[in-house]
């Protein structure tokens, strides 16, 4: 029984000298400076900000006066969730009414994705 003891005792020793050098790693983060950057605002990319004019079928979708390309995308989505345009099945279809035909080339249905290609071809 006594080296039953004996066994447990440097158990015990080897147990209590961990948390000892877990105390010492938050004093290391502690003496770092505390002060960090504010990170920098971020501009809109000139590019997408230029006005562009609408043709004349996109025109009779979002307006004739001449606008960025990101409203003119905002305004036809308007249009589309206006006039319920979305695909029931599959959200990302868009199913286009006489309006949008026009500026689709003649497509009865394009994807959210080919919708942004075909109104860039629309602007000047």
């Amino acid at each position: 029984m006594a080296t039953a003891k004996k066994a447990a005792a440097p158990a015990k020793k080897a147990a209590a000298a961990k948390p000892a050098a877990k105390k010492a790693a938050p004093a290391k983060a502690a003496a770092k400076p505390a002060a960090k950057k504010a990170p920098a605002a971020r501009k809109p990319n000139a590019a997408f900000m230029k006005e562009m004019t609408p043709s004349a079928s996109l025109a009779a979708v979002v307006g004739a006066g001449a606008l960025p390309r990101t409203e003119v995308t905002k305004k036809v989505w308007d249009y589309i969730k206006k006039h319920d345009l979305q695909d029931a099945a599959n959200r990302r279809m868009i199913n286009a009414d006489d309006k949008l035909k026009a500026v689709f080339g003649g497509k009865a249905q394009v994807s959210m994705f080919e919708m942004t290609k075909l109104i860039s071809d629309h602007l000047k």
